[in-house]
């Protein structure tokens, strides 16, 4: 038996026990039972919509359970807010951080506590404070830097920070590395053993089945609502949880056929491009993709890899060089006239760009091509044509909903990527240009857009991928560009490529001997 088993096995430090939480006909959680040891760091798995979120935000106080109880330390608890919940040692570090941006790092930290019985605030005893927790922790973080100059990586060990200077035993991390490079994970991780020997519990929320084998202890399996195991890490394998969490077998690794490249679809000659605030992010960026290749982009965040996708686009304007679309100089093009030269988007934000939530599925279904479903010489919309166009993907791509009139704003996140792939694909483009493919999805809603992109590879389109999942990158690209400070650092074949060479290149590195050559 595990360590953690053992620890299990006397009084849990936080205890669910059958808890029930419905909202109108939806049962979101359906007689759940978990528990978390002291010391343990305890993973919640399940694919989008199991349940998994809910529960988190009942331990949190953010919802009230219907039926069951909640027990911490032996004794049963009503947690009827967030304040609550802190006043019984259980933090929260959500998804999108809930900070005051214009704020200095320890004026986020102390909001909303008094730190004296005069009711004032000494920011200096304050930062001291946070500055040891920071040292003991491993989370470098200046006290007196403002929250708007940090990246995300560092903005989210202020989260994490807040909860310590709180003193909370059980720390709840949802999702926690979606926004992280493969470098600020690992940090991350160093700082969750830390935390494990210090004696703290944490729950981390995940699909990403990698990451559970690597830090956590146990992982808890939810689908449908439903607890469906507790088990060890030491006792199961990716290939296990991906079988329990989706009820299925997973493919985690494509199989993909030897790129057959066609002729050249998309050269970007030299391109320079400033953003809002006229700061360079793009300088002299060359990259040329063919017709059935996918070409991925790695780069930590920040590197120009969105501004590239801009680019692309039409959605922010070059300053120098050259767009060519299959040898037509389209530089100067809007992007509605790039989209009917046969380019194709699906944006990282599938909610606040790649689709319109208050518009039903059918109605997302046909976005960007609306002239193709009329009728009465273009005046009239033909509703069955759409209806059928967006049944057509929602079968193909397996896009769970009641029907085509579902709003497209309730499916979920892995739901509404398919249903946008499906739509980008359907349009049969000369050159799909793709920005993070499955952030924030599950295996199975993973598996599903990977078949969809290689289909499409398969078929001749030419793709550029943009994704901070260095795996994503490995298994599906046929040639890998790396980008660092706005330029282009290298281009490798898949074959060649590594994750230390490509980390190498994501951190400054240069190219060497016969990758020279290759990225030539």
């Amino acid at each position: 038996m595990s360590e953690p088993q053992v620890m299990v096995a006397m009084q849990p430090r936080v205890a669910l026990n059958k808890v029930t939480k419905r909202f109108a006909r939806v049962t979101a959680n359906d007689c759940v039972s978990m528990n978390v040891a002291a010391g343990e760091i305890h993973a919640l798995l399940g694919e989008n919509g199991a349940g998994k979120s809910t529960l988190m935000q009942i331990l949190y106080g953010l919802y009230q359970p219907d039926e069951g109880e909640i027990v911490i330390d032996g004794q049963p608890v009503i947690l009827r807010n967030p304040g609550d919940a802190i006043a019984h040692g259980i933090g929260m570090v959500h998804q999108e951080f809930m900070l005051v941006q214009p704020m200095t790092v320890v004026e986020n930290v102390i909001l909303g506590l008094k730190e004296t019985r005069s009711c004032r605030l000494d920011l200096q005893a304050a930062a001291l404070r946070l500055q040891a927790l920071s040292d003991r922790h491993g989370l470098a973080v200046d006290p007196w830097a403002k929250i708007q100059h940090l990246p995300i990586g560092v903005q989210q060990r202020v989260e994490i920070l807040k909860l310590l200077y709180r003193d909370a035993q059980v720390l709840i991390l949802d999702e926690p590395t979606a926004v992280l490079t493969p470098q600020e994970k690992e940090g991350l991780f160093a700082t969750l053993h830390s935390l494990r020997e210090e004696g703290r519990s944490v729950v981390i929320v995940t699909h990403k089945l990698y990451e559970i084998m690597a830090v956590a202890d146990r992982v808890s399996v939810m689908r449908g609502g439903r607890m469906i195991e507790t088990v060890a890490v030491d006792d199961t394998s990716e290939t296990d949880l991906a079988r329990r969490m989706v009820g299925r077998d997973v493919v985690l690794r494509v199989e993909k056929t030897p790129c057959q490249r066609g002729e050249e679809i998309l050269h970007v000659d030299s391109i320079a491009l400033r953003d809002e605030t006229g700061q360079q992010k793009i300088w002299r960026a060359s990259l040329k993709v063919a017709a059935g290749e996918i070409l991925g982009i790695a780069g930590v965040d920040g590197n120009g890899q969105s501004e590239l996708a801009d680019a692309l686009l039409n959605l922010r304007e070059i300053e120098a060089g050259r767009i060519l679309l299959a040898g037509e100089d389209i530089s100067a093009l809007s992007p509605a006239a790039r989209r009917a030269k046969g380019i194709g988007f699906i944006p990282a934000d599938r909610r606040g760009v790649g689709s319109v939530t208050s518009l039903s599925i059918a109605d997302n279904a046909m976005l960007g091509a609306q002239q193709s479903f009329t009728h009465a010489r273009g005046w009239l919309l033909d509703r069955k044509k759409i209806v059928r166009h967006a049944r057509a993907i929602i079968d193909h791509f397996k896009v769970r909903t009641p029907d085509t009139d579902f709003e497209a704003g309730k499916l979920s996140g892995g739901n509404l990527q398919k249903l946008i792939l499906g739509r980008e694909v359907a349009r049969k483009p000369r050159l799909l240009v793709v920005e993070q493919p499955t952030r924030g999805l599950d295996v199975g809603a993973v598996e599903a857009v990977w078949q969809g992109l290689l289909a499409a590879r398969d078929s001749g389109c030419a793709i550029v991928m943009i994704s901070a999942e260095l795996e994503e990158i490995l298994n599906l690209s046929d040639r890998i560009a790396v980008m660092y400070g706005g330029q282009v650092a290298g281009v490798l074949d898949a074959s060649d490529a590594t994750a230390e060479k490509l980390g190498e290149l994501m951190a400054g590195g240069k190219l060497t001997g016969a990758d020279d050559e290759q990225a030539a």
